[in-house]
């Protein structure tokens, strides 16, 4: 029988199949750990979530969507939280739970997306996306708000590293449809995001991230924003 479109899944799966295979794309992308990526050569977290811990943010259950290796995770884990943190690269996981073994450090890995996680409503305290959501398709965009909006608190926080339009071009959304690709991420203008996330969060700071050598313990490139919310 045809496939038809009965739901909202039914259609979301429709545009999802129009793009690449997220995690044959995310697997094969961690296969070479000496690939010169930049956030594979530093180990520690980016330097806008440490000043977010030491100047203003106490959280103490936390989620990571997209935690790759687990940089982000283990300094989170490091400073007290209680830390879940999910990615649907089984490899990025692999080289994520080695380092928090290393560090000596607890974090509840989960293989997942982070439509497919099952989040207790209002649970965190703090969410924390470093990645992901320039790598989002736009039809999947209002479900992330929606969702990171269920697991916080009331109250809580929200963190975003995402590209800006020195890394990727700002590719209009109807685009990404003609052309079947999101042509490696979307780069987003500082009005285009506020856009998005100032109906749901108050924007408590939004800047540029700053650029730090690769070889510091902390992670930092100019080509990305940073930003930190409260939800309303």
């Amino acid at each position: 029988m045809a496939k038809e479109i009965v739901n909202n899944d039914d259609l979301f799966q429709m545009l999802d199949g129009l793009l690449r295979e997220p995690r044959t794309f995310w697997n094969d992308f961690y296969e070479d750990r000496n690939k010169e990526i930049p956030f594979f050569k530093v180990n520690g977290p980016d330097e806008n979530l440490v000043s977010y811990l030491e100047n203003c943010l106490l959280p103490k259950r936390v989620l990571e969507i997209g935690c790759g290796p687990g940089r982000n995770a283990i300094f989170l884990a490091k400073m007290g939280c209680t830390v879940d943190a999910i990615d649907i690269s089984e490899r990025a996981l692999t080289w994520a739970r080695e380092r928090a073994f290393s560090e000596k450090v607890d974090i509840n890995f989960h293989h997942a997306s982070l439509f497919e996680y099952e989040v207790e409503p209002h649970t965190y305290d703090f969410i924390y996306d470093c990645g992901l959501f320039h790598h989002l398709p736009p039809h999947r965009r209002l479900s992330y708000v929606e969702t990171i909006k269920k697991a916080l608190k009331k109250g809580g926080h929200f963190g975003l590293v995402c590209f800006n339009t020195k890394a990727a071009a700002e590719t209009a959304d109807w685009d990404v449809y003609e052309q079947k690709s999101m042509n490696g991420g979307i780069g987003y203008t500082e009005e285009r995001l506020k856009r998005i996330f100032s109906k749901d969060f108050e924007i408590i700071e939004f800047r540029e991230m700053v650029k730090i050598s690769l070889t510091n313990d902390l992670f930092g490139e100019d080509f990305l924003w940073t930003s930190l919310m409260q939800v309303k």
